[in-house]
């Protein structure tokens, strides 16, 4: 993208307030928008090849919406939990091995899609955060859902694809969470204790591809409990 069109692009998001440079190969931010107003509340950075967000990202005080999907980044900085009015965050596709504390700075986050990145630990920042609504962590390499997760309130947890041996009990104290997806992990199928089952709010779960089979998990102690509660949401449906 030469100058010409960023320039343009600039000039527009002066007006809008929304800022969108993607597929244009960028490593970096563009120059010019480092002397720029802070307007902005969609900034969508997405398919270039950025290998880090740049600090100077904790200006843009006014972002709701933060895209930089399908890059090269490998790192987070602190910064990003300066922008206290996000509300979707997407960091999807990239090399992310690491979330900064920050984040639990952003009270406002509805969204938040961190698939197909390295993450090995679950990014407990997100846990009591009011309005996160969906919270997608599938394709990495996390390995254990912590205690924790208990005050997490989202009403979709999307785990598929990751390590995970070690599900947390604590997951059913979680006060909204309907839909949790743990497909392709290697939990065996008394990770599902009683409490999970009987206890929790969820009515969605997709349990595929694991270490054990269907017939194990449906004989498991609180199963019907389960099934009641999945039914009852499909009958609301139809």
């Amino acid at each position: 993208m030469g100058n010409k069109q960023i320039k343009q692009h600039l000039e527009t998001a002066q007006k809008t307030g929304i800022l969108k440079i993607s597929l244009q190969r960028l490593q970096e931010l563009p120059p010019q928008l480092k002397n720029y107003p802070n307007v902005l509340k969609t900034l969508d950075l997405s398919q270039n090849r950025f290998e880090k967000i740049p600090d100077e990202i904790g200006r843009f005080t006014l972002i709701k919406h933060f895209n930089m999907s399908g890059n090269r980044i490998v790192d987070v900085p602190d910064a990003l939990g300066e922008l206290i009015k996000l509300e979707v965050l997407l960091l999807n596709d990239n090399m992310i091995v690491r979330i900064p504390r920050t984040l639990s700075n952003c009270q406002n986050l509805k969204t938040v899609n961190l698939s197909h990145n390295q993450l090995t630990e679950f990014p407990v920042m997100f846990c009591g955060l009011k309005h996160l609504d969906v919270l997608d962590l599938s394709r990495n390499k996390i390995t254990a859902v912590p205690s924790e997760v208990g005050t997490l309130r989202v009403t979709e947890l999307n785990l598929n694809q990751n390590q995970i041996s070690v599900l947390a009990e604590e997951i059913a104290d979680c006060p909204k969470l309907k839909t949790l997806r743990l497909e392709e992990n290697c939990l065996q199928a008394n990770a599902f204790t009683p409490r999970i089952l009987k206890e929790s709010k969820v009515c969605n779960l997709f349990v595929d591809g694991n270490l054990f089979n269907p017939k194990e998990f449906n004989q498991l102690d609180g199963y019907d409990e389960y099934m009641e509660r999945y039914t009852q949401v499909k009958k609301k449906m139809y």
